[in-house]
């Protein structure tokens, strides 16, 4: 048989999977998956099933439902002060990765170099080379993970077409500051980049934050591509609805690609989040509560047992820094998991060439039991 393509036969088995069937065979709490215990809001679920039963459930319009494209124009003026035209400028997906893999390809040409931050989730490498894109990536450092301008310049040059930016930032759990972002936005300016956000934790955030878009800053309205999750928003990841908005010259483009790949997303789901972004500040804000409680219950547990906990801001993630525990990340989970009985992600994997070795993500949106569960474990560590 001929050669398949090397992008993805060249892909290793992940350390995701392995950890994930250690978790498996081992019976250990799984706090590697970045998904809640929670089935999500009952009312929103029910929405769905209205739908299912009583709505439309052929083809829906291929940019998405009108009343979602409306619900996320609304939902965003309202909580990021941003104008978008629901008709020209809105797209829905099937999911966020959809619709990252719809615009790298929708931008992308052959030699095209795109800037990446390391620490990164895992489908941003295949998903730029398989584009046709030349990866230039700017490692981020610990505790900050902030983002420094000679690096970044030296990332850049006059062959960058895109930058990959997500914010906040999965794996880390951190934000970039306002100087981060606006350091960024003059850069894609000056070298006529396009800036690819994946945002799909912008209402997980938490301390009173509220989450600013890069489509914001200065210069970036027209070269912005901003990408969500519903997924994430409601705590409902299976669903897998995402949100693309970009200005007009820039959504055409996009749209095209997103036919020939998904072409829609299912028409109940849709409706479903329609509704679910109407709701009123108070539901938003409760679920951002519940999900810092768990944080906060967490951390301090780790903290007790005398782990370093790096501060958290934003996302389902909390790490700490094991620097002082004479041994890799890889190593400390893989002990973790077969001789406690507790699964967690070595944030190595996030970076290409895994860069740094001495840091480990756990997921805390679970309930108390699991959480406490997995604390007891890890006594003794």
């Amino acid at each position: 048989m001929k050669p398949l393509n090397t992008v993805f036969t060249n892909l290793p088995t992940t350390i995701f999977e392995e950890m994930s069937r250690r978790a498996r065979e081992t019976g250990a709490v799984n706090l590697g998956q970045g998904f809640p215990d929670d089935p999500g809001p009952l009312d929103v679920r029910e929405a769905a099933a209205k739908a299912a039963v009583e709505g439309w459930n052929q083809y829906p319009p291929m940019l998405g439902l009108p009343e979602l494209r409306a619900a996320i124009a609304a939902h965003y003026a309202h909580w990021q002060g941003l104008d978008l035209d629901p008709e020209r400028e809105v797209m829905v997906t099937s999911g966020a990765t959809e619709a990252l893999a719809g615009a790298l390809m929708a931008i992308l040409e052959d030699g095209d170099e795109v800037v990446l931050f390391a620490p990164m989730y895992d489908a941003y490498l295949p998903l730029v080379r398989r584009a046709g894109g030349v990866p230039r990536v700017v490692t981020l450092q610990p505790p900050r993970f902030g983002l420094d301008e000679a690096a970044l310049r030296e990332a850049f040059s006059p062959r960058t077409k895109a930058v990959l930016f997500c914010n906040p930032l999965n794996p880390t759990a951190t934000i970039f500051s306002d100087e981060d972002r606006a350091l960024l936005a003059r850069l894609c300016v000056e070298f006529d980049a396009i800036a690819v956000c994946d945002e799909v934790w912008e209402h997980v955030v938490f301390d009173g934050a509220r989450h600013r878009p890069l489509i914001a800053e200065a210069g970036m309205r027209e070269r912005t591509v901003k990408i969500g999750s519903a997924g994430k928003i409601f705590n409902l990841t299976g669903w897998k609805v995402g949100f693309v908005c970009a200005a007009p010259a820039l959504l055409g483009t996009l749209a095209k690609a997103h036919q020939f790949l998904t072409f829609t997303t299912p028409p109940n789901l849709q409706a479903a989040v329609a509704y679910g972004l109407s709701k009123d500040d108070a539901f938003f804000e409760e679920l951002r509560a519940d999900l810092q409680r768990s944080r906060d219950r967490f951390a301090a547990g780790l903290a007790d047992l005398g782990f370093r906990v790096i501060p958290a801001a934003g996302t389902y993630f909390l790490t700490i820094d094991i620097a002082d525990h004479g041994e890799d990340d890889v190593a400390f989970c893989r002990r973790l998991v077969t001789d406690h009985g507790v699964a967690a992600i070595p944030v190595s994997a996030f970076y290409p060439g895994g860069e740094v070795t001495n840091v480990v993500r756990f997921c805390f949106a679970k309930t108390d039991a699991t959480l406490d569960a997995a604390l007891s474990r890890m006594r003794g560590v």
